[in-house]
């Protein structure tokens, strides 16, 4: 298996070339550089070894709690004590007090050197912003400290059986009960839903303090914990899943839990979104890694296999054949420009001037991120050929892995049906025209530019459609495949290196992903 090597060079690079980090006031590119060196070697020499073997052991239920795979909890406890989990905390809750940058990098070389136990680990930035936004003074007090340091991790609970992306389905019921609230239900696909990591488990769950009739608007978000709730909280399951088998999915009822409600009645549904919007850009990193990963497993291999005769008569590499290397710059040009995408949006949200366009970007990560890592993944089994099917290198597991990114989080194509409906109608279409403004700021390219024409005549088509979804996928992986290239060539404006002029003009070269627009 290939060795896993953190990226760190192409961070910086984005971050900086392409993101424009140096803008933000809270940038110090000499520490960033050092933050993420020092978690870089400590992934590859502690975290990606477990990946493996926790794919190949998964985790198991005893007497109604998880185990994880051998090693994890070792590993977690080292993390912890390093400070990692407190990475963005405040520094009053004992935290690091670092920004969303540096906290995106260490994501990703987190996600790429073992995505399993990264899903178990990154909710607590999440948990801990929507604490400080929603939370009261007490809940702060007490839970930011224990997910700083790593005694508490933490879950969102929201799916239900029959209620996935329709939130307004959800049965789960709290209700009052002296000071405080019980919450009875059952939660499902609830990502480290138990685990023997930490000493407590941390969950944010939504519930309905209204009516069914009153849908989303009944919904209030809770914490409840492991040690808080005692035997009222019960892992029934652990799903059985194609990958991500070191990650417990787990089935959760809640049997007279008491909880806290976090916030005002009724709110919990844009409670919820500050967690999940902190989930969908992490989930789009964990794209960008996995097809990093993919393409660093595709290349090694292929520089070392040999195979057939080059024109001269000698032994030939993979390499050497047009196609293989047509594949590897597929999935090199996926890897950087997936990457650099997210940091733009990353950068636009830490700024918060334009939260329209983050409204816009933030699907569009989501959509073209995951989709990423899939197909890197699966050119790096057609490029490794038999030896990419088997386990052997790892490829499989990736693939399996970073299958289920494109679903969590919000499926893709109900992102898709979100950039063609709200993308262009919220406050007059406002995050559409920053969009459109976004693209001449990153690139002046001719073929982009002109591509953007096209973008801003299928946006007409969009608006004039009485229903938009039938054209809503292809609206939306236009504006992908419009972001993706305009992010390319801004990359090859910033260097020198013609690695990154030749994956520009690859892109650019590239069939558009659309069918129903070109009429």
């Amino acid at each position: 298996m290939t060795t896993f090597k953190s990226p760190i060079e192409d961070i910086l690079f984005s971050l900086v070339n392409v993101a424009g980090a140096e803008r933000l006031p809270e940038w110090d590119g000499d520490l960033a550089s050092q933050i993420i060196t020092h978690f870089a070697t400590f992934a590859e020499g502690v975290i990606a070894p477990l990946n493996e073997v926790g794919d190949q052991q998964g985790c198991r239920l005893e007497n109604g709690r998880v185990c994880m795979p051998d090693g994890f909890v070792d590993a977690f406890k080292q993390l912890a004590e390093m400070g990692w989990q407190g990475l963005t905390a405040p520094e009053e809750h004992g935290g690091m007090g670092q920004n969303t940058l540096v906290a995106a990098a260490v994501s990703e070389i987190f996600s790429g050197a073992n995505l399993s136990m990264q899903m178990v680990c990154n909710l607590v930035p999440g948990a801990i912003s929507t604490l400080r936004r929603f939370g009261n003074d007490t809940q702060q007090a007490h839970w930011i400290p224990k997910l700083a340091a790593g005694t508490a991790l933490s879950t969102m609970c929201l799916t239900e059986p029959g209620a996935g992306s329709d939130l307004s389905r959800i049965r789960t019921r709290a209700t009052s009960q002296g000071d405080g609230w019980i919450i009875d239900g059952e939660k499902i696909f609830i990502s480290g839903g138990d685990q023997n990591l930490s000493d407590d488990i941390l969950h944010l769950v939504l519930a309905r303090t209204g009516s069914k009739e009153d849908g989303i608007k009944g919904l209030s978000l809770f914490l409840t914990s492991k040690q808080q709730a005692g035997g009222t909280i019960s892992v029934t399951r652990i799903e059985e899943k194609m990958g991500l088998h070191a990650s417990p999915t787990c089935q959760v009822a809640f049997n007279a839990c008491p909880a806290e409600l976090i916030g005002e009645l009724g709110t919990g549904l844009a409670a919820m979104f500050v967690l999940m919007n902190h989930a969908r850009l992490d989930v789009s990193l964990q794209g960008v890694a996995l097809a990093s990963h993919a393409h660093r497993i595709a290349k090694t291999y292929a520089s070392e296999r040999k195979q057939g005769r080059r024109s001269d008569g000698s032994e030939a590499v993979l390499t050497d054949h047009a196609d293989v290397r047509r594949m590897l710059d597929e999935q090199r040009c996926l890897e950087i420009g997936a990457r650099g995408m997210a940091h733009v949006a990353l950068v636009e949200m830490l700024r918060a001037e334009r939260p329209a366009l983050i409204e816009f970007l933030t699907p569009l990560c989501k959509i073209f991120c995951t989709e990423a890592g899939i197909t890197s993944a699966n050119l790096g089994i057609q490029i490794l050929g038999g030896y990419g099917y088997l386990k052997e290198y790892g490829l499989a597991q990736t693939w399996a892995d970073a299958r289920i990114t494109a679903i969590y989080e919000g499926a893709n194509g109900i992102h898709e049906l979100g950039v063609a409906t709200r993308g262009l109608r919220h406050q007059g279409g406002a995050g559409a025209d920053v969009f459109d403004a976004l693209i001449a700021e990153l690139t002046d390219h001719p073929t982009v530019l002109e591509l953007r024409e096209f973008w801003r005549k299928a946006r007409s088509t969009i608006l004039r459609a009485e229903d938009p979804s039938p054209l809503a996928h292809d609206f939306a992986q236009l504006s992908c495949a419009l972001f993706h290239r305009a992010v390319c060539a801004r990359m090859a404006d910033a260097t020198s290196d013609s690695e990154y002029s030749r994956l520009r003009d690859f892109a650019l070269s590239r069939p558009l992903p659309v069918s129903t627009l070109l009429d």
